[in-house]
């Protein structure tokens, strides 16, 4: 697969052929809740939090007050958006402190969780809030994983996926397109889903953040992007298949649903809701023959300006519900 197939366009139309018989019209609004903005490794060449490490000098005071995420949980509850996966870096939180949030957004929302928080060998101390478990392969290359993630050993996220399966949980993996793979790693990125049973694939295009090695490169082209979910859907038409795409890049959300995905991703949700950005969201969503599960524009669903779960939460509530009210065309 080293280059582009001549017949994108047919594959583009059979692989949404694919995901309509098996995966119906639905698409979901998914959503990141970040629990810190800490690293113990921080040494992803890609990530912004590896240009943070040596700025932050406590790294209790880079963790978000947990009323604030489950806040944010229960405004993604209001607009009907899926919650992604808690996400956080290394040392951020203890498995305890973990398990303790997860249980009681399971208790805001009605639905456990998934996790994106690093390779841990504490899986069995997680239970129903758990929905899957979700390893950060980041790239679909093994020579490139290992130079810009050098501390996330790819054998150790495996075996804690294989881990995750085996205790009943579903699995996942995370990969960003345009560090430096091509095409024929596809065949790589197939291998990796089919031998991992993988359930859930999420995608994503590079950010270039500053002060980074990527800092001056470009983000992956749309049809490239959109070749390689082709080719995953095509290959499993089962698998779950969620696409991250920038504020701006949101042109790419139609030929990315029309490719294979379940699901779009990677929005400031309080930023976009109710200004032109969403409202683009749900257009793009619409143009592609879809149905939309949550809002981006429908400020009647943000609720009322308290919590519905606990006062503890009401004053989080309220700026999110205020700031999201002040939003325009």
């Amino acid at each position: 697969m080293k280059n582009m197939d001549s017949n994108i366009f047919d594959l583009i139309k059979k692989a949404n052929k694919t995901t309509l018989n098996k995966h119906g019209d639905l698409i979901t609004l998914e959503r990141a809740i970040f629990l810190s903005w800490w690293c113990d490794k921080g040494d992803c060449a890609f990530c912004y939090m590896s240009t943070q490490k040596n700025k932050i000098k406590n790294p209790q005071k880079a963790r978000r007050n947990v009323n604030n995420i489950y806040a944010e949980a229960e405004m993604c509850k209001r607009l009907d958006w899926n919650i992604e996966f808690l996400s956080g870096g290394y040392e951020s939180f203890t498995t305890s402190e973990i398990k303790k949030i997860a249980t009681t957004i399971k208790n805001i929302t009605g639905e456990g969780v998934w996790l994106n928080t690093g390779i841990t060998d504490e899986l069995e101390e997680y239970g129903s809030e758990i929905k899957g478990i979700t390893g950060a392969l980041e790239v679909a290359n093994p020579k490139i994983h290992e130079s810009v993630c050098p501390s996330k050993k790819i054998e150790d996220i495996s075996n804690m996926l294989d881990v995750a399966g085996d205790l009943g949980f579903k699995k996942a993996i995370t990969v960003i397109l345009g560090l430096g793979e091509t095409l024929s790693d596809l065949d790589y990125l197939i291998d990796y889903i089919k031998d991992h049973k993988i359930d859930r694939v999420i995608f994503y295009s590079l950010n270039p953040h500053k002060d980074t090695i990527y800092a001056n490169s470009s983000q992956p082209a749309s049809l490239y992007y959109a070749q390689v979910v082709t080719h995953v859907r095509l290959a499993f038409p089962d698998i779950e298949i969620i696409c991250g795409t920038w504020i701006d890049n949101l042109a790419n959300i139609g030929i990315l649903i029309l490719s294979g995905a379940n699901g779009i991703t990677k929005f400031p949700l309080f930023k976009m809701f109710g200004t032109k950005y969403g409202k683009r969201v749900e257009e793009e969503v619409k143009w592609s023959g879809r149905k939309l599960k949550g809002t981006f524009t429908d400020k009647n669903q943000l609720g009322p300006q308290k919590s519905e779960f606990t006062p503890e939460l009401d004053k989080f509530i309220k700026r999110y519900v205020k700031e999201s009210l002040k939003n325009k065309y």
